[in-house]
């Protein structure tokens, strides 16, 4: 595991370890950290997803399902993270790049957000 790796998965963990008390952790090691809701759904005893982080062999990935239920909050996002954008809710990150990081915070922020007013944490 590359050490700029492993500073990227602390970076981004703490990023959504800020909200850890408005929502539930249902991962966490050295190479993964994951966020749900509080409810755990009827019809298939799983909690809503909210996001996390996870280090893979050659990039580290950073979960966010807000932006799938939420498109629009991808209208703001730069070029440079729309780039590291993988699928519909991922984003892949192979450098420590700290304005591509504080943007990723501001995205989590607004994800806590729009869940709070949907009802889903």
């Amino acid at each position: 595991m590359e050490k700029e790796f492993i500073a990227i998965f602390l970076a981004v963990r703490s990023l959504y370890a800020a909200y850890d008390k408005q929502c539930v952790v249902t991962h966490d090691d050295k190479t993964r950290y994951h966020l749900g809701s509080h409810e755990v759904r009827e019809r298939d005893g799983y909690r809503t997803d909210f996001g996390g982080v996870e280090i893979k062999k050659n990039y580290v990935s950073v979960h966010l399902m807000p932006v799938y239920i939420y498109p629009d909050m991808l209208q703001t996002i730069s070029g440079e993270l729309k780039k590291r954008m993988q699928g519909k809710s991922c984003f892949n990150l192979t450098t420590q790049d700290t304005q591509l990081i504080s943007e990723l915070g501001d995205l989590i922020a607004i994800g806590i957000a729009r869940y709070k007013e949907d009802g889903r944490l």
